[in-house]
């Protein structure tokens, strides 16, 4: 009788994301309209501004790998990019269906110009401490931009 209960409420547990209309995908439980929203938002020219953006630096990356080693500065800084280029393509797929209509080119190019911004600011930071004024300055622009970014994607 324990046992036919444990096994039922094994059942339970483990059909219980199918009961409420997710799938599990390795550690994650994904609502399963996501599909539709990751399609919209991929393809969005936001998502079109920040790919060619990603190509173009990967390309750079490939051809610095070629004649340069890792620790060359150039393609730390293009790593670091591609990175920050990771996170925002991340925001742009967890925006839901309703709002992938505000994924217009322009917002596209606040994207990548943030990413500017940020990667200008780590290079600075490399140089300066972060009470330097051309620090200080780099952090408010990245600022303006990140407000910008909200006031449009909440």
């Amino acid at each position: 009788m324990k046992f036919t209960r444990l096994i039922l409420f094994a059942f339970f547990i483990l059909s219980f994301p199918l009961l409420t209309g997710a799938q599990t995908t390795g550690k994650k439980i994904v609502p399963q309209n996501s599909g539709a929203s990751n399609q919209a938002a991929k393809s969005s020219p936001a998502y079109a501004e920040i790919l060619l953006l990603k190509t173009e630096l990967e390309s750079q990356l490939e051809d610095f790998s070629a004649d340069y080693t890792d620790d060359f500065p150039k393609a730390q800084e293009l790593r670091y990019q591609l990175d920050l280029i990771q996170k925002e393509t991340n925001k742009i797929l967890s925006v839901n269906a309703a709002d992938a209509n505000k994924l217009t080119i322009a917002m596209g190019k606040l994207f990548v110009r943030k990413i500017e911004l940020e990667t200008n600011l780590w290079n600075l930071k490399l140089k300066y401490k972060d009470d330097y004024p051309e620090v200080k300055r780099a952090k408010r622009k990245l600022e303006v931009f990140e407000r910008a970014i909200r006031e449009i994607l909440p």
